[in-house]
């Protein structure tokens, strides 16, 4: 199964896409994620009327993602990304965060930065856990993999490196375009192999594989247990592959009337305009 999110009124609702273009409302996304059980399950049970949903074009759609969710990334993940970037295969996950106010869907324009020479692609697979995680193991922590989605984490360099810390060049603006949330028994373990490509102005600029992740989706899930609880809706990105932009030769970056879509196997694509920052 397949969800999106969409705006009614002041709130995010999740629902199931039924078809291409159709959407059956479900929950409050806060909702959804405290009983994704029962959810789901509903889910399966529509019928009729319910399973026509709505128009798909004709809702505002919104990250499915609940305003209390973490969004908990990981660099230099991929084994060719490190290397290109002159670093050593790390030891133990590099971990930064994102807050959910960045995060922006399909087709939502992302302004650069007065101050940044372009933003920087990375297309990344999202795990979205679906139960509780605390202090688990690799295999539990697999298991509890809700679902899998699209992910651009487009990157404010100049931001990035002022210290060591990522947090702020991680954070512009609808920097970090997400997808539907695919159901984890559609994708299977991304350890055998998702391809991922991401495509400037048409042009294809990554082309990786998740069977060149440093640490699995399992393990990665597994380490962040041991200091923080993972809660049902939070998402965690999980690197990615050689080709971005600023270890180019000259570096190469996303700037205004820029079309930017990153895609990854069984899960769909993301596809987003870059523009000027606004003036006022």
């Amino acid at each position: 199964m397949r969800f999106v999110g969409f705006r009614d009124g002041r709130q995010v609702r999740v629902g199931v896409l039924t078809g291409g273009d159709r959407v059956a409302p479900l929950a409050e996304a806060g909702e959804f994620y405290e009983d994704l059980p029962g959810w789901t399950a509903r889910a399966r049970e529509l019928t009729g009327e319910e399973l026509a949903g709505r128009e798909l074009a004709g809702l505002s759609l919104a990250p499915a993602v609940a305003g209390s969710a973490r969004v908990v990334c990981v660099g230099l993940n991929y084994r060719a990304h490190a290397a290109e970037g002159g670093f050593p295969i790390p030891e133990t996950p590099a971990i930064f965060g994102r807050w959910t106010a960045s995060l922006a869907v399909d087709g939502t324009p992302v302004p650069v930065p007065p101050d940044e020479a372009g933003l920087d692609w990375e297309v990344e697979l999202v795990a979205v856990v679906g139960a509780e995680l605390r202090c688990v193991d690799e295999e539990t922590a697999l298991a509890g993999v809700f679902g899998y989605a699209t992910f651009n984490d487009l990157s404010a360099r100049r931001a990035q490196r002022l210290t060591a810390q990522w947090t702020l060049g991680k954070n512009s603006d609808h920097s970090g375009p997400i997808g539907p949330v695919v159901t984890a028994d559609e994708v299977g373990d991304p350890a055998g192999g998702l391809r991922l490509v991401t495509r400037v102005n048409g042009e294809v600029v990554q082309d990786g594989d998740t069977k060149d992740m440093i640490f699995p989706v399992g393990r990665v899930l597994a380490h962040l247990s041991r200091t923080m609880t993972l809660r049902p809706g939070d998402l965690v990105a999980t690197g990615t592959p050689a080709g971005v932009g600023h270890a180019r030769t000259p570096a190469r970056f996303l700037r205004p009337g820029d079309v930017v879509e990153v895609e990854i196997d069984r899960l769909g694509s993301v596809r987003n305009p870059i523009v000027a920052w606004p003036e006022s």
